[in-house]
């Protein structure tokens, strides 16, 4: 797993390149070498956008960083299995499996989306020096659906841009214990200030917004739609609970004896449409992933019509 943390620009940094920088608050740690190479792997971030490690933050700037391990051993293309929900020659969509880890990391270099898609599109593989290739938005290992890459470095970078605009309608599923409200969530999520590999709802947090909407209730489980309008690191699992209704199965903020109870093996969250213009073609277009089986049963459990299961 990947370390994250969130920075501010102080004063007395403002104007000091970004790489620079980084290397002055973590100089007891890693070199200023070690963050040229996080920021061209697009692992950090300046206010949610990927930047160049030549650029001078201004006060008040939010810098996210992804501590990743330099690999050594080249990305290799393995032969798995993609379910495509549409492909061009310049985008690929996929219902990404809960399991699989889009791209890799510490503890995950072979067996990702990452190497399937190198695999898939052979056009990427002069890119495989980079650990994410066609990569412009993740899922968390455990969440399944809706999974968006690029073919080419040129849509990789307009979808990147699509996404941190908020130009994309993103709506999840989701089995909750207890009954959460209809409604807006706006609450900032940050980094936990005593559990890191954890975010949490802090003041200090970056803006994140989540409408949720109760699709069914009962015998103490929700069906849960949630769009969100922006897209922080565990966004929809802090969220929820935050309103006192975790995803069942989350072992990371879930309640680990109700989803022994409920025999739920990983958490049930699942991305289900998704939609944008094509940075291209100006189309507007809309893919949906079909409820993975686990999460069927639970659907039928609580929605006995079932609907939902097509």
């Amino acid at each position: 797993m990947e370390e994250t943390d969130l920075l501010i620009v102080t004063e007395e940094e403002e104007g000091e390149r970004l790489d620079k920088l980084l290397a002055r608050r973590f100089k007891e740690v890693y070199s200023r070498t070690y963050f040229q190479y996080l920021i061209d792997e697009h692992l950090v971030l300046l206010n949610g956008l990927p930047v160049k490690k030549r650029i001078k933050p201004l006060v008040g700037d939010e810098i996210e960083v992804q501590f990743a391990a330099i690999p050594e051993i080249d990305l290799t293309p393995e032969a798995i299995s993609l379910s495509i929900l549409y492909e061009d020659d310049d985008l690929l969509v996929v219902n990404k499996p809960a399991g699989m880890v889009v791209h890799p990391a510490p503890g995950n270099w072979s067996g990702t989306f990452v190497n399937a898609l190198l695999y898939h599109c052979q056009q990427l593989e002069g890119q495989s020096s980079s650990l994410r290739p066609g990569i412009v938005h993740r899922l968390d290992k455990e969440t399944s659906g809706v999974l968006v890459a690029a073919k080419t470095l040129d849509m990789q970078q307009k979808l990147i841009e699509l996404f941190a605009s908020r130009q994309v309608y993103k709506e999840y599923l989701a089995i909750c214990i207890g009954h959460p409200p209809d409604g807006e969530i706006r609450a900032p999520i940050g980094r936990h200030p005593i559990h890191r590999k954890q975010m949490a709802i802090v003041p200090t947090g970056r803006e994140a917004i989540s409408i949720c909407k109760t699709l069914a209730y009962q015998d103490k489980l929700s069906l849960v739609q949630v769009v969100i309008a922006t897209g922080r690191t565990h966004q929809i699992r802090v969220h929820l609970k935050y309103k006192g209704t975790p995803v069942l199965g989350d072992n990371l903020y879930g309640n680990p004896s109700l989803n022994q109870y409920y025999s739920a093996q990983r958490q049930l969250l699942h991305a289900a449409v998704m939609r944008f213009r094509h940075p291209l073609t100006n189309q507007e277009m809309e893919w949906r992933a079909p409820v993975p089986h686990d999460m069927q049963r639970f659907v039928r459990r609580i929605h006995p019509k079932g609907s939902l299961c097509d």
